[in-house]
């Protein structure tokens, strides 16, 4: 089921509903993209002060297929930004958390191995294996992943540089992670997404392709049967 202003709808009907309020290029366009999408991959930002640098992370992960993304939001002090995702994070499904800890049981306790961008005691990023579903984390700007996050990571991942600086950017470092992940991934045969969840995604993005979906929604779910 999908939720769209509180009330709750079957995806086959919304699709069935809003498919002929796009373009036929646009449908096409939204079908190609959901059977791109890597169900098995989850980012997770961590304590990330400028927001200009998680959108553009954000930006990066949906390029590359990459839609679930968690924020652990360890603070309430932000610096807002100008930069935007351009539109990235309305194809985005996001999670908010307060704790490192949370986060990271919720995710292991849907059979994702932790992976976390940190360089002491670290292994080069190529050689993990990212067949399996994984959740690759980045820690914040300054500091990098917490303490909390590096003990519960199953995996410690660096990019090989051969300069004389030890990191990257956080987006940069996130860029190439994604890509090096996405060519890997290449190679999985296994279906990353299941029918129903293709389905909800296919819902979704026709919702949120039209300015005003409403007078095209289908009848919703009667509530006593939601």
């Amino acid at each position: 089921m999908i939720e769209h202003l509180g009330h709750f709808f079957h995806e086959d009907e919304i699709i069935e509903s809003l498919k002929s309020q796009v373009t036929p290029e646009r449908w096409q366009n939204i079908q190609n993209v959901v059977n791109h999408r890597d169900g098995s991959m989850a980012v997770v930002l961590e304590g990330i002060y400028d927001r200009g640098n998680a959108s553009a992370v954000m930006r990066s992960a949906e390029a590359f297929g990459f839609y679930q993304i968690h924020h652990i939001e360890l603070s309430d002090e932000f610096k807002e930004s100008k930069r935007v995702t351009q539109g990235a994070d309305k194809w985005l499904l996001q999670k908010k958390w307060t704790d490192t800890r949370s986060c990271i049981d919720h995710l292991k306790t849907h059979g994702f191995k932790i992976a976390v961008t940190h360089l002491e005691g670290g292994k080069p990023i190529d050689e993990v294996d990212f067949s399996t579903p994984v959740a690759i984390c980045l820690g914040n700007e300054k500091d990098g992943a917490s303490e909390t996050l590096t003990k519960l990571a199953d995996e410690r991942v660096f990019i090989p540089m051969q300069g004389f600086v030890q990191s990257f950017n956080i987006s940069v470092a996130a860029a190439l992670c994604f890509q090096h992940i996405a060519r890997k991934r290449q190679a999985y045969s296994g279906k990353s997404l299941s029918d129903a969840q293709k389905q909800q995604l296919l819902a979704r993005y026709l919702l949120r392709s039209l300015k005003n979906p409403d007078p095209h929604m289908p009848a919703p779910i009667p509530k006593d049967r939601s």
